[in-house]
């Protein structure tokens, strides 16, 4: 009874569920059924999100295995400043971003500047591909940095319209204040619409066909 109470108190002083806290204070002590207990309630969800947010769905069961990992390992240092379930989607959203940046670096490169470029003159067989290239676009850092910011839009709009959680959790999830969540939402949404309506014109055209995403809701809400 004593130990339900300090649980309970524990809970209510730290903003989490008695649920929770107890699950918390198991997890410090070592237990592995608590482990067991917190692989079944998260694995799913979080596997989920991790898919829909990497460029290589694949990856997704790897990643979600770190993110229990980094838990593992971690949970001394939770003190229940947000939720459990805050927690977690915190820790596997910046594990899918640094798969995220390790595919961009190594994976999608498929060629190197250096590699021999095609061409059907035998004078040019030794040409490589960087003396075949102008620059008239956007310099890496642009690119890297108009990424992220597809990226951001596309994670809250994931955590909302999928995940269904409320801005407040978004903004205690990523860190950021309500007024970002909001903006990038409304953003997000746009360009979620914007695309819809390019692919349909592609279907309508006949050049392609293409499946409108559902979410869990059914539909990108305003």
């Amino acid at each position: 009874m004593q130990a339900g109470t300090i649980v309970g108190n524990l809970a209510s002083a730290i903003g989490i569920t008695t649920e929770d806290a107890a699950l918390v204070a198991d997890l410090k002590a070592g237990s592995e059924e608590a482990f067991g207990i917190l692989i079944a309630q998260y694995h799913q969800p979080l596997y989920s999100l991790i898919a829909r947010s990497l460029n290589d769905p694949t990856d997704a069961a790897d990643i979600t295995q770190e993110v229990f990992i980094k838990v593992f390992r971690s949970i001394r240092g939770f003190h229940g400043e947000a939720s459990l379930r805050t927690w977690l989607y915190r820790i596997a959203l910046h594990e899918a971003s640094n798969q995220r940046r390790w595919w961009s670096r190594h994976k999608k490169q498929e060629i190197t500047i250096d590699s021999a470029a095609e061409s059907d003159s035998e004078d040019d067989s030794g040409l490589c591909l960087s003396a075949t290239l102008a620059d008239h676009g956007d310099s890496p850092f642009d690119h890297a940095a108009q990424t992220e910011v597809r990226e951001a839009f596309r994670t809250v709009v994931i955590l909302r319209e999928i995940e269904g959680f409320a801005y407040e959790e978004i903004s205690e999830i990523l860190n950021i204040n309500l007024g970002t969540v909001k903006s990038r939402l409304t953003r997000g949404r746009s360009a979620l619409r914007a695309l819809m309506v390019n692919k349909s014109i592609i279907a309508k055209d006949g050049s392609a066909s293409y499946a409108v995403p559902q979410t869990s809701k059914g539909t990108v809400t305003r």
